[in-house]
């Protein structure tokens, strides 16, 4: 009777142990992580919009350190679960976060278009306001001296008349003036209306790449999930010794959306190395911007235009029909004259289709759009002694290395290539909202530095 009683309490004390290692087991790595109430609330004022941000970024931030805490321990299989668990944790905060961004923009955006709409509005009232000014002083100029002169009772009614004369025409000053103050103030709205328009495409692309990461990450971690403390070990050990395998490195696809044949790793380290010499920026940085951008969507190269008028076009695979294909003022233009230099048809060349917001038209591995490219069109002739081709790997990887190297990434600084790649990616260096852009592209370059590393070493 004692030893049962001995067997019981053993196995009693197993099934507890058990039931709580397994609760601790799914509480840390079966439940998928998902993104916090503050991260995914609505805004309907730009105040409250700006509070949420700063709350998800510090939200962000405290997530950040405990990913540096997981990191920074043993290389077992359950803390590498859990850095990744951490990992699409901070993803999808982030792209909660773009949520709010893209929805502060929109009530931006729409502010803005109601702003241009009461501007025009005033011009109208005002251009009405002086045609009837400019009517009256017409009729009254159509009238001669002696008819204006006996034309009242009184001496006095003539001087009268004058005065109302020179007080029209002040209104007509002051009304010119008006116009004039207003058709200056409607262009800034414009101008900050196609601004924060081009913001928001490029959060939603930021959005794209985060979204696809994540992805990539839930199904890494999905893989270690089922696998043991031994097997994952096994699997570090041969991923070690696959890293110095130079021949895997080479042969490894550097993938780029929109070209006939994608290059391997080693094709492409070539052509970036022969850059380089040109322009001083740094080979895995200059690749960690071209694979970026290529991963930015499935879309890419995927359209033609078909209406150079409005811009629109067609999805190649679908023929759906698409506005918003290429800019027709700002793009158009530009492609027509590439297009004819290269002897290509310009309405079946490939381009890439527009995003959720935003125009498309961007061309070729390097994703130029043509207004771009036209600003390196003489340039890029002149190294390479022809006309420049957006669609060549080696024309794209030039004119963006060159683009790069204007905006300070030759300097080969952490600091110079992170402005560069703000720069290429949305014009400037002030917007926190696209920094996870310089930062990824940062990430990349370090991945592409050690098998570059792996590849010197071994000649």
């Amino acid at each position: 009777m004692k030893n049962d009683k001995e067997k019981f309490k053993i196995f009693y004390f197993l099934v507890i142990v058990f039931s709580f290692s397994f609760f601790i087991f799914n509480f840390l790595f079966a439940q998928e992580p998902g993104e916090t109430e503050v991260c995914t609330a609505q805004c309907t004022t730009r105040q409250e919009c700006e509070a949420l941000l700063k709350k998800c970024e510090d939200e962000i931030a405290q997530l950040e350190n405990e990913g540096s805490k997981a990191k920074q321990k043993s290389k077992t299989l359950n803390n590498q679960i859990a850095v990744l668990k951490k990992k699409v944790e901070k993803l999808n905060l982030q792209i909660g976060q773009n949520n709010i961004v893209i929805q502060d923009l929109g009530i931006k955006v729409s502010d803005t278009e109601k702003s241009v709409d009461k501007t025009v509005l005033e011009i109208e009232n005002s251009k009405k306001n002086l045609a009837a000014i400019l009517r009256t002083i017409y009729k009254e100029d159509q009238k001669s001296e002696i008819e204006i002169l006996f034309s009242g009772a009184q001496l006095s009614d003539f001087f009268s008349y004058l005065s109302s004369l020179g007080a029209l025409n002040s209104k007509n000053q002051k009304i010119l003036e008006k116009i004039e103050t207003s058709k200056l103030f409607l262009e800034e709205q414009k101008q900050s209306l196609e601004e924060d328009k081009d913001d928001l495409e490029n959060v939603v692309k930021i959005q794209t790449l985060q979204k696809a990461e994540s992805e990539d990450t839930k199904k890494e971690k999905d893989s270690l999930l089922r696998l043991t403390n031994k097997e994952y070990q096994k699997l570090l050990k041969e991923k070690e010794e696959t890293a110095k395998t130079v021949a895997k490195i080479k042969a490894r696809i550097f993938e780029l959306i929109g070209v006939p044949e994608a290059p391997t790793f080693g094709e492409a380290l070539d052509i970036a190395r022969y850059v380089e010499g040109i322009t001083g920026v740094r080979p895995a940085f200059l690749l960690a911007i071209l694979q970026q951008e290529s991963a930015i969507g499935k879309n890419v190269g995927q359209c033609y235009l078909k209406d150079i008028a409005t811009g629109e076009g067609i999805r190649i695979n679908t023929g759906q029909k698409l506005s918003r294909v290429m800019s027709p003022k700002r793009d158009v233009p530009p492609f027509l004259i590439i297009t004819k230099d290269l002897g290509r048809d310009s309405l079946l060349t490939q381009v890439s289709c527009p995003m959720s917001f935003g125009w498309g038209g961007a061309m070729g591995p390097a994703q130029f759009i043509p207004s771009t490219w036209m600003l390196y069109k003489d340039r890029l002739g002149g190294i390479i002694g022809k006309a420049a081709d957006p669609w060549n790997i080696k024309d794209a990887f030039l004119a963006a290395s060159l683009y790069l190297s204007d905006y300070g990434a030759k300097s080969k600084t952490k600091d110079g290539e992170w402005k560069a790649a703000m720069i290429y990616f949305s014009g400037s260096t002030t917007n926190s909202a696209f920094y996870w852009y310089a930062n990824n592209v940062l990430k990349r370059a370090d991945g592409f530095e050690k098998d570059i590393a792996v590849l010197e070493a071994t000649k």
